[in-house]
């Protein structure tokens, strides 16, 4: 099946943006590095990722918009389309050689995620999807897990930082929760790759509390594409941005009501 001509844009931008991430991996201790805030990294490696993304779909789409995490948002002629863009989700990971992170790059046409790509510049993979239209990782059919609940379950997760950190009791109580509940719990610290290996079955599950919209954007439809489900931490609908469940639909539920408990109350 043929790629929607938007999807064909994005991929070449995350290829050019994963280009700009790999060849600097052999420079990290020269990179220039500034503090958004704790635990949360800049670098010029993330902005020239993202002026590349942004470079190769404004000469094809000059009247588009743009909502990037480094600079922000960009109106376009039209708010028609709108692409949001994480030109290297896990920055952390990147600085230290973790070898997990991605450029993360979604389309939302009149406020509606369309088409999502996902490049993991280590393994070379690319996950791909167009609403409607499924989801692929290098051309393959992408299936969520057949998991039926939680028990023998592999759940990936985010820890709470920055101003979230003051949820991290309550995400304490979720983690010992799940822990007890699941054959266990990773944290690789790339949401967006996190969304992308629930959609390709490899993790059965990912929660996580406050995130952005290009954290997630992609992701979340690379999921539901591939029959999976996203809700927020009480399984109300999920609005970009924020704190997120995702997972194969079963356990998907059992996650929903194994965290119930200990949900923060503003959260609620």
């Amino acid at each position: 099946m043929a790629l929607h001509p938007l999807v064909n844009i994005g991929i070449r931008a995350a290829r050019r943006a994963g280009n700009v991430i790999f060849r600097s991996l052999n420079r990290l201790e020269s990179l220039e590095v500034s503090a958004k805030g704790r635990n949360d990294f800049v670098t010029d490696v993330d902005r020239g990722a993202e002026a590349e993304i942004i470079d190769t779909i404004r000469r094809v789409y000059p009247d588009h918009g743009f909502l990037a995490e480094e600079s922000g948002v960009s109106a376009g002629k039209s708010d028609e389309f709108v692409w949001i863009i994480d030109p290297l989700d896990g920055t952390t990971n990147y600085l230290h050689g973790f070898p997990q992170f991605c450029v993360s790059i979604a389309v939302q046409h009149r406020g509606r995620i369309e088409h999502a790509v996902i490049y993991d510049p280590m393994r070379q993979e690319l996950f791909t999807a167009s609403i409607g239209q499924g989801a692929q990782v290098d051309d393959k059919k992408l299936r969520v897990s057949k998991s039926k609940g939680l028990e023998g379950a592999l759940i990936g997760t985010g820890f709470p930082y920055r101003a979230n950190l003051k949820w991290l009791d309550s995400y304490m109580g979720m983690f010992k929760a799940v822990t007890l509940a699941t054959a266990g719990l990773r944290r690789p610290g790339s949401a967006a790759l996190d969304l992308a290996w629930v959609a390709a079955g490899r993790t059965d599950a990912f929660f996580e509390l406050g995130l952005s919209p290009w954290d997630t954007a992609a992701g979340t439809l690379l999921v539901t594409e591939a029959g999976g489900r996203i809700g927020t931490l009480t399984g109300g609908d999920y609005q970009l941005g924020g704190e997120i469940v995702a997972g194969s639909p079963k356990t998907y539920e059992a996650l929903i009501a194994l965290l119930a408990p200990h949900v923060p109350e503003e959260l609620r």
